[in-house]
């Protein structure tokens, strides 16, 4: 219990620091990461906020996910649920500051990515596994064969285009943060000397296989 715990509390810490990362990036104002340009853009149009707009968008990817296959853990739900309320908490409650001026905007945003990486490393090495987005272009790649670079670039450059058309901000930092996030973030995740790749995630399919056999082994007991 006290290891699922922990595994817990640095799932929902990681969405919260990534959450943060995301406002910091957004209230830079001279433009957001790319899925964000999206999110932007669906809150124009609907009226809705930029929180809930992740969460539905997150809730279609993780539909599409499934339909092709990718296996779904619970951090990939709690990834859709709490993003998007954090970003709400945050935003609705001006709990980030906004700064005037080129240069300051800038820091922000390289601080909004910096940010995000740490999110990342916490909850991707809960091992609950990836979100949303991360599964389809996992998928996606495992269904085309392509590159996972060329499979990433063109899910985001499809999200800014349509989020750019709905109104979202599409700016100088969209470019910034398209080419450098990635670098950014390996450079965090050696800081705390993580490796993506050696984490050993737990999904829900697996849980539910758990249940099935304990509970068909409770069966075999009881009828012996």
């Amino acid at each position: 219990m006290r290891d699922k715990l922990i595994t817990g509390i640095k799932l929902v810490f990681g969405l919260f620091l990534f959450a943060l990362g995301v406002v910091f990036t957004m209230n830079a104002g001279i433009g957001v990461a790319p899925w964000d340009v999206l999110h932007q853009g669906i809150s124009k149009v609907t009226g809705i906020t930029v929180g809930r707009a992740n969460i539905y968008m997150g809730l279609v990817i993780i539909i599409l996910d499934i339909v092709l296959g990718q296996a779904i853990g619970w951090a990939t739900v709690c990834n859709m649920i709490l993003i998007g309320t954090f970003i709400d908490i945050l935003m609705l409650n001006n709990l980030v500051p906004v700064f005037d001026g080129f240069f300051p905007s800038l820091i922000m945003l390289i601080l909004g990515m910096i940010i995000e990486g740490y999110g990342c490393y916490f909850y991707i090495s809960a091992g609950l596994g990836a979100g949303p987005r991360d599964g389809l272009m996992v998928v996606l790649t495992k269904r085309t064969g392509k590159p996972v670079g060329i499979i990433k670039s063109l899910i985001e450059i499809c999200a800014v285009s349509i989020g750019f058309l709905l109104g979202g901000n599409l700016g100088i930092g969209t470019l910034i943060m398209a080419i450098f996030t990635g670098q950014v973030w390996q450079i965090v995740f050696k800081t705390v000397d993580f490796d993506v790749s050696e984490v050993d995630h737990r999904f829900i399919q697996d849980d539910i296989k758990y249940l099935k056999e304990r509970f068909n082994g409770d069966r075999e007991e009881e009828i012996q």
